[in-house]
């Protein structure tokens, strides 16, 4: 009898690939043309090794890669043996990166060896690890057990993080089926050139890149990959017409506008999605003046990248919008106030979104999971918008007090934990203060503790220890007390401003 779950099912995306256009271009990096075949034999060979490490159906595998294709080899070495990857991004300090690892409950970590500082200091506190170096993987000796051929759409692919209101990261569980769909969306969306190759760089362990690599397989067209943002290379390739299809925020485009001057790009580019936080005005426009095919969007790792975004025909006459929901998904404006009650046009209120994107939920995070979902499936993003009278949906600020920084999400509540932490300090706030080239950054107001002497200069060298770099305040005010109402609720709105005056 067939099997009545078969349609829930797709090809392992690398082998099948492989199998259609073995021969077409996967990967270009720098002057390396890497084909669908020798991706498929590089990530095979990658996963037999990965097996003799205990890999497999049920284990989850930790990575902490940089943009290179032995990372790509990894990543789909991994579904090939059917192991859940969690990314880690490799900003952060070992102690974040040490939560994660715990909290995921992974059994394995596999890094960059550029990255040994940070694993050694790992391996001191979770010894039972097993840590793992790409270049260790060359000397070891293949276990060639069954691959993966097939997934099954509900089973989970991927675990990112992303940090919570209350300033501890959750896991968001990313499935096949969310990450096939994403695809699809998209490209119902922006259409498939035969010639379309997407450039990647942004980070991998971001959702905005790893979709671009399951693109690439899905599609059959070659990621131009870059280990790091390099505006000048970029830019040259852009104007050389090497890329048709390029993912940026907002600040990565306003380094590359302006490292072009007067000139303009090739042809071939046909699309610039932006996403990574609301873009200004003239940046847009000068993108209009010069003709190039800016669409913004509006995603999430909950959402597995982009859930919303504008049509090709929309990208010059709805600027500032970040568009219509893509053909799967659908979209809502609710109270804040009332989940239940939709919103007119033009009414500002939380964005909901439903779809086959949508994660499978927070990992072990059985709270927030029953917060943030509406009976039938729908999705509080927590971020606030409207739509007008067509449907375009203009996003007014992604979450209360969430800082967007180069792109990096940074929660208040995260800083504020570290600060608190302190034994000078008695309270603490951190808002965003608007900032040329990063579009915002921390701002940080403290309270010392009565009879206790702190400045600036050692809660910044404490933060260091505690967190990322990007996360460290850049700008820092001592107050004797911090903006209450009455129902003592912190009044963000009133130091946002005083931050503004301060900056």
């Amino acid at each position: 009898m067939m099997d009545e779950r078969w349609n829930e099912k797709i090809p392992n995306w690398t082998a099948k690939r492989a199998f259609l256009t073995p021969d077409r271009t996967a990967v270009i990096f720098h002057d390396e043309k890497i084909t669908f075949r020798q991706l498929f034999q590089e990530a095979k060979k990658t996963a037999e090794k990965l097996f003799r490490l205990g890999c497999g159906s049920g284990k989850k595998a930790a990575v902490l890669l940089k943009n290179r294709p032995e990372s790509l080899y990894l990543l789909a070495a991994l579904q090939l043996c059917g192991t859940v990857t969690v990314f880690l991004n490799h900003r952060l300090t070992p102690g974040e990166l040490l939560f994660q690892l715990k909290d995921s409950g992974a059994d394995l970590l596999v890094a960059d060896e550029t990255f040994r500082e940070k694993c050694e200091a790992i391996r001191t506190e979770l010894s039972a690890l097993n840590i793992v170096y790409l270049r260790e993987l060359d000397g070891l000796e293949g276990k060639p057990d069954p691959l993966k051929e097939e997934f099954a759409l509900d089973d989970v692919c991927s675990v990112m993080y992303t940090s919570g209101t209350t300033g501890f990261p959750k896991g968001v569980l990313q499935t096949y089926g969310n990450h096939w769909w994403s695809a699809v969306g998209s490209v119902i969306n922006l259409g498939l050139d035969p010639e379309d190759a997407w450039a990647l760089a942004v980070p991998l362990f971001h959702i905005s890149g790893f979709s671009i690599f399951i693109r690439s397989l899905i599609y059959g067209i070659p990621v131009v990959l870059y280990e790091k943002f390099e505006p000048e290379r970029i830019n040259r390739d852009l104007r050389e017409g090497k890329i048709s299809i390029i993912s940026l925020v907002p600040q990565m485009l306003s380094a590359l506008i302006e490292g072009l001057g007067d000139g303009t790009y090739h042809e071939r580019l046909r699309c610039v999605l932006l996403g990574g936080g609301p873009a200004p005005v003239r940046l847009l426009q000068i993108c209009k003046e010069k003709g190039i095919p800016v669409y913004q969007t509006y995603g999430l790792t909950e959402t597995c990248s982009q859930i919303v975004t504008l049509a090709p025909e929309d990208s010059l006459e709805k600027i500032g919008s970040a568009g219509k929901p893509l053909f799967p998904n659908q979209l809502r404006i609710v109270s804040p106030d009332d989940p239940e009650t939709d919103l007119a046009s033009k009414q500002i209120g939380e964005i909901a979104v439903k779809g086959p994107v949508v994660m499978k939920g927070y990992y072990r995070r059985e709270e927030s999971n029953a917060k943030s979902f509406l009976p039938g499936g729908w999705f509080l993003t927590g971020d606030l918008g409207y739509v007008d009278e067509e449907g375009f949906l203009y996003v007014v600020d992604r979450r209360a007090d969430l800082i967007i920084s180069g792109g990096e999400n940074i929660y208040p509540a995260e800083i504020e934990n570290v600060l608190l932490s302190h034994p000078s300090v008695q309270e603490a706030c951190v808002v965003g203060v608007d900032d040329e080239k990063w579009g915002q950054v921390p701002f940080a107001f403290y309270v010392r503790k009565k009879g206790c002497e702190v400045g600036r200069e050692e809660l910044e060298q404490y933060c260091r220890k505690h967190l990322a770099s990007y996360k460290v305040p850049k700008g820092w005010e001592e107050v004797d007390r911090l903006p209450r109402n009455a129902a003592n609720k912190l009044m963000r709105r009133e130091l946002k401003k005083l931050a503004k005056e301060l900056r």
